[in-house]
Order: C-alpha cells, then sequence, then structure tokens
C-alpha cells in the first residue's frame, strides 16, 4: 500500500478501495477455552462496606466542624465505657487526629471462608486532609442488602497509601477477617447457566457455546436423547446437569468450562481509550462513503473518488474499504493519533462505521 504527498494547503488521503486479503489458513485454528470467555452464575463478587473511623493522624483528619465525625466519635466513646461530660460534643471539637471512613472490601467470585483475610479499601468522606500514618478502627462490614443488616466481616489495620498524591484513600492489605462463610450456590433446578463475558456478549457468540456443549459433551452423557446446552439470549447459555453428575456438579462444571472454542466471533469493534492513545481494531470493520475533514485532513472514503482531487491509497484495490487500511494511510502521512480518533468519532456519528465503537 502507497500513499503520496499532494500540494496542496491540506493532507489529503482518499481510500478510494480497500480490501482484506484473504488468506489460506497455514495453521491450527486458535483455540480458547469457554472458561475464558465465561463464567458460571451463581460465581459472583460481593462488595462488603461499612463506616469506620481511621485513628492516630498526626493532625491531618476531620476538624471539628465536621460534625458527623465528631457524633460518631462520641457514641464510640459512649459504647466503649467513655462518657462525655458536660460539655457534649464542644469536648471533642479540637480533634484532628481521626477521620470517618468508608471501608470496602471484595469477596470473589469463588466464595471464601469464615476467617478468610482479605483487603480492604478505605476513603475520606469527611474533611481529612491525608490518611497517611493512620490505623482503621475494627469496623464491621455489612452486605449491599439494607434490609438484612447482617455483619458478615471486621476490618482493622494499618493502612497503606496507593498513591503519594491521592492521600485521602489508601488500603489495608488483609485488614479484612471474614465472620462467615461464602459459599456461592452455582446450580438451580439441576442446571447452570454460562455467562459469557460483557466483551464476547452475543447472540452468535452464544450458540456457538451451545453448539459445542452439545457436540462435546451431549451425544456423550445422553446418548442422543436430548440437548444438553441451549442459548437464552445474548449472554447466557442454559446447561442441563446430567444424572450421572448430580452428586458432582463441580466435576460437571470442570469438564464444560474447559471445552476449546474455536476463536469466537464478536462481531466487528473499534476499542479506542483516548487517554492512551491507542486504537484496537478487528480486521472485518468497514467504513461506508464519506468526506471527513479534520484541522489538515481531508479523508475521502468509498469507490466513487475522484483521482482528479484525490490521491487514492491503493488505486488497484475495489472492495469496501476497510478501517485499518485508513488508520495505515493517515499513519504514514504522520496524522496525529487523537486526530485519528476524532475522525474515527466523525465517521461513526455520521453512521459510516459498520462496526461497534468502544471508548474506554
Amino acid at each position: 500500500m502507497k500513499s503520496y504527498p499532494v500540494a496542496r494547503t491540506h493532507t489529503l488521503v482518499a481510500l478510494a478501495a480497500v480490501a482484506c486479503v484473504l488468506w489460506a489458513a497455514t495453521a491450527a485454528e486458535a483455540r480458547t477455552a469457554l472458561e475464558s470467555i465465561c463464567r458460571v452464575k451463581g460465581q459472583e463478587e460481593n462488595t462488603l462496606r461499612g463506616l469506620g473511623f481511621v485513628i492516630g493522624l498526626e493532625g491531618t483528619g476531620d476538624d471539628g466542624t465536621f460534625l458527623p465525625t465528631i457524633r460518631s466519635l462520641a457514641m464510640t466513646m459512649e459504647l466503649l465505657g467513655e462518657q462525655l461530660g458536660q460539655d457534649g460534643l464542644a469536648e471533642l471539637k479540637d480533634t484532628k487526629n481521626a477521620a470517618l471512613v468508608m471501608v470496602t472490601a471484595t469477596v470473589p467470585g469463588g466464595g471464601g471462608r469464615r476467617g478468610d483475610k482479605l483487603d480492604c479499601m478505605v476513603s475520606s468522606i469527611g474533611k481529612a486532609k491525608s490518611l497517611e500514618g493512620g490505623q482503621l478502627f475494627i469496623t464491621p462490614l455489612v452486605g449491599p442488602d439494607k434490609s438484612n443488616p447482617t455483619i458478615y466481616a471486621f476490618a482493622e489495620g494499618s493502612i497503606t497509601l496507593d498513591s503519594a498524591t491521592l492521600t485521602r484513600s489508601g488500603r489495608v492489605h488483609g485488614g479484612c477477617s471474614l465472620a462467615t462463610d461464602f459459599r456461592n450456590v452455582f446450580t438451580k433446578d439441576g442446571k447452570i447457566t454460562l455467562v459469557l463475558k460483557k466483551n464476547y456478549a452475543g447472540f452468535r457468540v452464544a450458540q456457538e457455546v451451545a453448539t459445542l456443549v452439545n457436540d462435546q459433551l451431549g451425544f456423550q452423557i445422553t446418548q442422543g436423547q436430548g440437548e444438553l446446552a441451549k442459548g437464552l439470549d445474548q449472554v447466557n447459555i442454559e446447561v442441563l446437569i446430567p444424572p450421572q453428575y448430580s452428586e458432582a456438579p463441580a466435576e460437571f462444571v470442570s469438564q464444560v468450562l474447559a471445552l476449546p472454542l474455536n476463536e469466537p466471533q464478536t462481531g466487528a469493534r473499534v476499542v479506542i481509550n483516548e487517554r492512551a492513545g491507542s486504537i484496537v481494531i478487528t480486521g472485518d470493520v468497514e467504513i461506508g462513503a464519506a468526506v471527513v475533514s479534520h484541522k489538515n485532513v481531508v479523508v475521502e472514503t468509498g469507490t466513487d473518488v475522484s483521482i482528479e482531487r484525490f490521491v487514492p491509497v491503493d488505486p488497484s484495490e475495489t472492495n469496501t474499504p476497510k478501517l485499518k487500511a485508513l488508520v495505515e494511510a493517515l499513519n504514514k502521512v504522520n496524522v496525529q493519533t487523537e486526530d485519528i480518533i476524532e475522525i474515527i468519532k466523525r465517521l461513526d456519528r455520521s453512521g459510516r462505521l459498520y462496526g461497534q465503537l468502544i471508548i474506554e
């Protein structure tokens, strides 16, 4: 593919016709295990949370004007048997070595057992300037259901800041101790449900997964008497647990998740991370006829480009143009990444980008 300079005040790039050349495969088709693209329903993470205190700060905590901290500190002291004097909350007005914080911990999808240690995140919700050097006072953690105030864990320990500049949040390594078992149920009515990860969700992939399970395990287990799996929608695939595995569902799930799937056909996508300046394009993203003018760049795509006005990137191609070829052409004439991203956005807004645009 070649591009040529054009003697104009703008850099003119025309994509007259560019097509992907399909080559015969010379190696085995790429495969991936099902566990790489889906999970089993019921194996979700659980977030625990609670409101607590960080103590031991060197004058960088909440001051006496932040009343939620003062009231909470007074209640804690009373629970510990220390009653306030006649001046009440006024006695705590000069307290600056404590901070009111939100504490969260995540129980992994596989669950956990009582006594397991997890990291917990601590974030100031008051006027504290820094949590550096602080100690999280023992804090009970509950689940997200407000109607169920069950305490699932307790958190405490020394705080480590994640960043020298973000001083109002940090973590306590291994500071959360589970107070109960988390056994995430993954079977229901003799079935399991496979849930596709969001980057693979789609009717085509769901059907491919169902077909794979039926082809690889269905006949072997059901002896041709029915299908094990069926796609329910773009995300969920329901799989029947055979009778011989009713007492060992984990064994059956391990077999299902180990099945090798050919590279999933997820559809045409463009993933852009503007902060990192990265663009990821699947090879089948096509673009329609359009003229885009941005700064010192004019891009014309389609099969009807005027050769008198624009120099084509590759005059020998006559098929539907691909976005990948356009980006390569823009790179060759040193168009900045942020400008390429803006051009892609404009193609999408005009309905000329034939694929899903994902901005991270």
